[in-house]
């Protein structure tokens, strides 16, 4: 028995069997599913994110240095320069400058030397983002003892370079503040509306003025060089390079010597002047006071005394030529023109005038408190009678005065092309009284309004393209700025008025300089001229506003000019009539020399030395 069973006394036993196949099945699924992983990673980092890894290892070799465009010089309408660019030094950073080691001695060196706080250096290149290929300016004009100092520590900065930059230059400064405008930095809010059009943190873009109207064709396209740099971010080869396209240099209708003449006509008084060619829009001066200097908004960061000297309480950047004011007796022109053209007064009407006139329990004075005797429309224009007025306002109504205020382009943009600085005024008609204050429209309301008085508002803008459709002829034209924009020098309207009309708006006017209210134009030193004074009512304790309006020669107009004075009391003709005179010697004494007498009072005199003549409105 023992003899059968000794040969399994050497043979080992197996003591575990349970699960033995699906062991080998596991790993060799575990092993396939491992594998496809890894090379599903590998497929999809190489053909999807392929292009993406290539181009952060290639910004990691290649950098781009980026070269300015050189903004668009502005000229005037005689090639005057205007606006052109200047090139300081500047300090530039790379973006990842601040996460190396070294900055621990580079940012505060820098703070130190341009006194700018190190997290606003900081907060400059984390805006820029660390994979930017674009070099960041941290500092703007700097000073030679600047310079002195960045080369003194030089072995301290690794990365730190100076370029030089195009900053914009206004020579004139001040006197064309409000037409050029200004070009300053992106804000954070514009550079994320402007970043699809290619512009750059740091970038000046035009923010009013002709540099906002016509940023486009003077900004220019960027240019640079791509270079490859070492482990250490410094150049080995440049690789590519493309120019830089400078902006396009532009001609403006301006002419800069009778804008320096108009500036010194308005003095400190607050107001604006404005002047065109009345035949085709072109603006040929346009001041506004109080003003500013543009170059301010070069500089990298305003200083305290910058800032005082734009939020003063005079508001010295609002343009006074497209802000709108009641327009007085200058309004009588279309007063006039809505008497006659819808046939309720004939170019021979005569009315009687009164010291005043009561309608409806309200009693509306005259201005000279006595009235003129029997008179007509020429006359009335001259004298610039209020109860003439009242009369035909009372009778035409409010709708045929409102549907010639806006024929005559008020209470709507004038298509000038800073829109988005422009008031539109106001035209106020029934539907406007009931929205406002919830009653309807009264005779009253037809009195005042055919004196230039209610709600009626008015730029002086629209003022002077207002005086140039009798000088013209009957068109209200369009007001442009580029000499070159032959769109807007040929669109002018029509409003097709009655020959007889216009000759007595022209007959009115030009009795205003010679016996009227206008007589301080009724001298030798420039030609016939033709005019309106108007002096308007500014609101309870506050000194009236003035106008004055005028177009010359009288029979073949070359010239609308309109002064305005902001709450400067007296009358349009002692204030604002004089400083009409300025700018029309200005313009014909440059024009044809030799042709008309020399001024006989400097014009630095107190302007209502030259008033002369009557003085109402």
């Amino acid at each position: 028995m023992a003899l059968l069973q000794s040969p399994q006394l050497g043979k080992k036993r197996e003591t575990r069997t349970v699960g033995r196949g699906f062991q080998s099945t596991f790993l060799i699924v575990f092993t396939i599913l491992m594998t496809a992983g890894v090379v599903g990673r590998l497929v999809y980092l190489q053909l999807v994110e392929g292009a993406h890894h290539r181009a952060r290892a290639e910004a990691n070799r290649i950098r781009m240095i980026l070269k300015q465009p050189e903004r668009g010089n502005i000229f005037d309408r005689n090639g005057k320069l205007l606006a052109t660019t200047h090139y300081p030094h500047s300090v530039y950073l790379w973006p990842m400058a601040h996460t190396k080691p070294s900055w621990s001695l580079v940012g505060p060196r820098l703070s130190q030397i341009f006194n700018i706080p190190q997290k606003e250096i900081e907060e400059k290149l984390d805006k820029a983002g660390p994979n930017s290929s674009s070099l960041v300016r941290i500092a703007r004009d700097i000073t030679e003892a600047q310079i002195t100092a960045l080369k003194e520590y030089e072995n301290e900065l690794p990365g730190v370079e100076i370029n030089t930059e195009a900053v914009r230059y206004y020579p004139h400064g001040k006197e064309l503040a409000h037409i050029l405008g200004y070009t300053r930095e992106l804000t954070p809010e514009q550079l994320k509306e402007k970043k699809k059009e290619g512009y750059r943190l740091g970038d000046a873009i035009g923010q009013m003025g002709v540099e906002k109207a016509y940023e486009q064709v003077l900004r220019g396209e960027w240019g640079g060089q791509q270079v490859e740099v070492d482990s250490k971010g410094r150049p080995i080869r440049v690789l590519g390079e493309k120019q830089a396209k400078a902006g396009k240099d532009i001609h403006l209708t301006i002419d800069l010597d009778l804008q320096q003449a108009a500036e010194k006509a308005l003095g400190n008084i607050k107001g604006a002047i404005v002047a065109i060619d009345p035949n085709n829009g072109a603006v040929l001066a346009m001041v506004s006071h109080p003003t500013f200097d543009p170059n301010i908004f070069s500089k990298q960061k305003l200083s305290q005394k910058d800032w005082q000297s734009l939020q003063g309480k005079d508001h010295p950047l609002v343009n006074r030529t497209l802000s709108a004011f009641p327009p007085a007796s200058t309004f009588k022109i279309i007063t006039t023109s809505a008497g006659l053209e819808s046939g309720k007064f004939s170019p021979s009407t005569i009315l009687q005038t009164f010291g005043s006139l009561t309608v409806g329990g309200v009693t509306f004075s005259e201005w000279n408190h006595s009235g003129f005797g029997s008179i007509g429309f020429p006359k009335a224009i001259a004298m610039s009678s209020d109860t003439f007025f009242y009369q035909v306002g009372r009778r035409v109504g409010g709708p045929i005065l409102t549907e010639w205020a806006r024929k005559y382009g008020l209470g709507q943009r004038t298509g000038i092309e800073f829109a988005n600085e422009e008031s539109k005024g106001l035209v106020p008609d029934e539907t406007w009284k009931q929205k406002t204050w919830k009653i309807p429209w009264t005779v009253g309301d037809s009195i005042n309004m055919s004196i230039g008085q209610g709600a009626l508002q008015v730029t002086p803008l629209q003022s002077v393209i207002m005086f140039s459709v009798p000088a013209n002829g009957g068109f209200r034209v369009q007001p442009h700025v580029l000499k070159d924009n032959e769109k807007a020098k040929s669109w002018r309207v029509s409003l097709n008025m009655k020959p007889e009309t216009l000759k007595i708006l022209r007959q009115g006017l030009r009795m205003v300089v010679t016996e009227g209210t206008g007589t301080s134009l009724n001298v030798p030193s420039i030609g016939p001229a033709s005019a309106k004074s108007g002096t308007a009512e500014a609101g309870i304790n506050r000194p009236n506003h003035t106008w004055f309006g005028s177009y010359a020669p009288s029979d073949k107009p070359e010239i609308a000019v309109v002064a305005f004075g902001e709450n400067t009391g007296e009358h349009g003709g002692t204030i604002c009539g004089p400083m009409v005179l300025q700018v029309l010697e200005a313009y014909f004494h440059s024009k044809y020399p030799g042709k008309y007498a020399k001024p006989t009072i400097d014009t630095s005199d107190s302007k209502t030395q030259k008033s002369g003549g009557r003085t109402g409105d």
